[in-house]
C-alpha cells in the first residue's frame, strides 16, 4: 500500500483548493493507495462532506498551526511544530506516509527536505524540478523552477548533473 501525504493547508486557497485536489484524485490512485490529508481536521472533515465525499475515503491527521507564506521558512519549520508541513515531515522520516507534497511556503518545504529528510551525501543543494509539454507530444525537464535567486556556479553545475540523471 502507498500512503501518499498532502498538506491540506499549505498554498493559495487552501483548504479549499487541497481539498477538491485530493477528492479529484480518488479516481486517479490505485485502490490499495491511501491519501493522508494533514490540517485542520474540522475544517476537512467539513469540506469534504461539503463535497459529497465520505470521509473514510480519506486518512486524517489533525495539526493545530499553518506555516504561512509570509513565515521565515526555517523559523517557522522550527517554532510551528504541529503545522502540517512540519507534522507531514515527521510522518515521512517516520515512514508512516511514502512521500508529501504541499502548495505552500517553498522555503519551508525545502527547509524540511533538508533537515528531516535529509540531502544524499555530495549534494549541495536540491533542484526543484518539473516536467513540461514541449513539440511533438513529448515533454522536457525544466531544473530550479522556484527559490533560488542566486544560484552559485558549482551549484548550477551540479543541477545540471542531477537533471541529466532524473531526466
Amino acid at each position: 500500500m502507498i500512503r501518499i501525504g498532502i498538506d491540506a493547508m499549505g498554498g493559495d486557497f487552501a483548504p479549499e483548493v487541497a481539498i477538491e485536489g485530493a477528492i479529484m484524485s480518488l479516481a486517479k490512485i490505485d485502490k490499495d493507495s491511501r491519501i493522508v490529508l494533514f490540517g485542520d481536521e474540522k475544517r476537512i472533515v467539513e469540506l469534504l462532506k461539503k463535497h459529497n465525499c465520505p470521509v473514510s475515503n480519506f486518512d486524517i491527521v489533525h495539526t493545530s498551526q499553518v506555516i504561512e507564506m509570509g513565515d521565515h521558512p526555517a523559523r517557522a519549520f522550527v517554532a510551528k511544530k504541529d503545522s502540517s508541513m512540519t507534522v507531514g515531515f515527521r510522518h515521512l522520516a517516520e515512514g508512516k506516509i511514502d512521500g508529501f507534497a504541499s502548495a505552500g511556503s517553498t522555503g519551508a518545504m525545502m527547509v524540511g527536505c533538508m533537515q528531516v529528510i535529509k540531502p544524499i551525501k555530495g549534494v549541495i543543494r536540491p533542484v526543484i524540478s518539473t516536467l513540461m509539454p514541449i513539440v511533438m507530444n513529448r515533454r522536457g525537464l525544466l531544473l530550479d523552477v522556484g527559490l533560488n535567486v542566486d544560484a552559485k556556479p558549482e551549484v548550477l553545475a551540479q543541477y545540471g548533473l542531477l537533471g541529466s540523471i532524473f531526466a
